[in-house]
């Protein structure tokens, strides 16, 4: 791939703009291009909201030094608490001279590609997609709980019982849930779903089974209809903020998406109140289990 300018997730315009040609190339957009993707110093210019995550933000700033041609420019920002105060300093780590300002509680870092940065390959195979070996699985840092089982997931396994018919995995990580769906016979179909393309990359490598289907999208967008059941531990943060009305699309979307008769077993926080939108949308809501500060609920359509 190549082109002239790329930008990575959403910099507020306020901070930094993009041209109008820019390609996007966040993990987090469906639609956009890979970083991994864009050809050696085919850039003048890249745009980087970094992400919080350490080896996340130095993956994409050293691909983003990788892309950009000698002396083109790297402009990269991030919150100040989420990795914007150490972000010049990880910049100049890699070979680069570096200025900073700071506006909107932001730090905003401007360089120039050098010939020859330092620790770029080192820093793209850190972050790259590798065997996580508390999961056995393929994954990659920057993708939800990563490298390990977390704890709402791992209660939902321990309560999940066998599916039957054409179901989706809404939200569906590395594949964890979608692994153990596929053990029954009696499942015909599965979609796994996820707004990140990693996870979806990593789902795809964890699990050889021709009934399972992959897409990199917005589970609030698709559109698959008249499924038999539904899994999923939706997300309750969006961009580090606690977003509740992301549960509850989640809950919207499969209710509208399964047949008369189908269930959707779905974990949670027990702190987020998704009982009032449950009931609202199926006919039939059981507390199935709650432990480990996570509640499973059984719903009905």
């Amino acid at each position: 791939m190549s082109g002239s300018e790329a930008v990575y997730g959403a910099p507020p315009s306020a901070l930094a703009r993009s041209g109008p040609g820019a390609v996007q190339v966040s993990p987090l957009m469906p639609g956009a291009s890979a970083i991994e993707d864009l050809a050696d110093h085919s850039l003048d210019r890249m745009v980087i909201y970094a992400p919080p995550g350490t080896v996340e933000r130095r993956y994409a700033l050293a691909h983003g030094l990788r892309s950009v041609k000698v002396g083109g420019e790297l402009i990269a920002m991030a919150p100040k608490d989420k990795g914007g105060l150490r972000l010049r300093g990880e910049i100049e780590a890699f070979g680069c001279a570096a200025g900073d300002t700071a506006r909107r509680h932001h730090r905003i870092v401007a360089t120039r590609a050098p010939t020859n940065p330092v620790g770029v390959q080192e820093a793209i195979a850190a972050g790259g997609p590798q065997l996580a070996p508390r999961l056995g699985l393929w994954s990659q840092p920057g993708v939800f709980s990563w490298d390990r089982l977390d704890p709402g997931t791992g209660l939902l396994l321990e309560t999940l019982t066998p599916m039957a018919g054409k179901g989706a995995d809404l939200g569906c990580g590395v594949g964890l849930i979608g692994r153990e769906l596929l053990k029954s016979a009696e499942v015909t179909s599965l979609l796994l779903i996820d707004i990140d393309a990693r996870a979806v990359a990593a789902a795809r490598r964890n699990i050889e089974d021709p009934r399972s289907r992959f897409e990199h999208g917005d589970v609030r967008r698709h559109a698959e209809a008249d499924l038999d059941f539904v899994v999923m531990n939706p997300p309750f943060h969006d961009a580090g903020h606690e977003d509740r009305a992301l549960g509850q699309a989640f809950i919207a979307a499969a209710a509208t998406r399964l047949k008369s008769g189908g269930v959707c077993l779905m974990v949670a926080n027990v702190g987020l109140p998704y009982e009032t939108v449950l009931q609202a949308c199926f006919s039939k809501v059981t507390l199935v289990t709650q432990a480990h500060g996570y509640k499973v609920h059984e719903a009905r359509r």
